[in-house]
């Protein structure tokens, strides 16, 4: 990146860079599901798993700068696997897209005796109506946040302590290059990725700090829930799986290559 670049034109690089991600209308028409949805439930299986054995930089980063009883915003929520965890966790603000998960992670926090205050819609469009807190967590997030300036000034002027955001170090769709140039001879982008998001932080004049470790869990427990995903998100009729089983094979795919997570923070002056 060149030196002389300025926070409006490295945001308007990610916007671009992410912007290539999308998928061609054509292919697209022949998706049988949302190739960018999330199951409610994989997800709340893998706040199960937090909550069981909570670990990681991400939950340690948050836990340093969280007073007891202390409040936590986390947007982008999902099921809540990055912030039900902590231990002193007072007061919960999760905001997320999707009322369904919002719903997951409310039963969970009921038996955890925690509070939370669901807040449904977009970051920062809901910043308005949603309280401040000591600590801010965005587990997975970015990637699908093309106004990124805004999102992080909003989150930052939303806390009292501390900025924590988690994220794979290239694009989580990355995986799946061989398998888009095979079926649809697309070549995917390579760009953006986790240096970009420390880098535009840096330049809106935040002390980034950051921490890098290898997802804690394989991306799929089997070739065939492998399969099924790929044909999910490459707009591929179910029926072909055993198709995409085979190229993965031959393409020296599987077992999937596990991410590389990257913990981003900076403390709120």
């Amino acid at each position: 990146m060149e030196e002389r670049e300025t926070p409006e034109e490295l945001d308007e690089r990610w916007r671009a860079d992410l912007s290539e991600w999308g998928i061609p209308a054509g292919i697209a028409a022949g998706a049988r599901s949302d190739p960018w949805g999330h199951s409610p439930a994989r997800f709340g299986e893998r706040t199960d798993r937090a909550l069981a054995d909570p670990e990681g930089p991400t939950l340690a980063r948050v836990a340093e700068a969280l007073p007891p009883g202390g409040s936590v915003l986390d947007v982008g929520a999902g099921t809540g696997a990055a912030s039900l965890p902590l231990a002193r966790l007072g007061e919960l603000v999760a905001v997320d897209t999707s009322a369904a998960m919002l719903a997951e992670l409310e039963t969970r926090a009921r038996r955890l005796g925690v509070p939370v205050r669901p807040v449904v819609g977009r970051w920062p469009d809901v910043a308005g109506e949603t309280p401040a807190a000591d600590v801010a967590v965005a587990a997975h997030v970015v990637y699908n946040v093309p106004d990124l300036a805004a999102f992080l000034t909003a989150l930052t002027g939303h806390v009292r302590r501390r900025v924590v955001l988690e994220l794979t170090h290239r694009h989580p769709m990355s995986w799946l290059g061989p398998l888009w140039a095979r079926f649809h001879g697309l070549i995917r982008p390579e760009r953006p990725g986790a240096g970009d998001v420390a880098e535009l932080a840096r330049r809106l004049g935040y002390g980034v700090r950051q921490e890098e470790r290898p997802a804690p869990l394989p991306r799929f427990a089997s070739l065939e829930e492998m399969a099924e995903s790929a044909c999910r998100r490459l707009c591929l009729d179910p029926g072909r799986a055993e198709e995409v089983v085979a190229a993965a094979v031959e393409l020296d795919m599987w077992p999937v290559l596990r991410d590389r997570w990257v913990t981003l923070w900076w403390d709120v002056e």
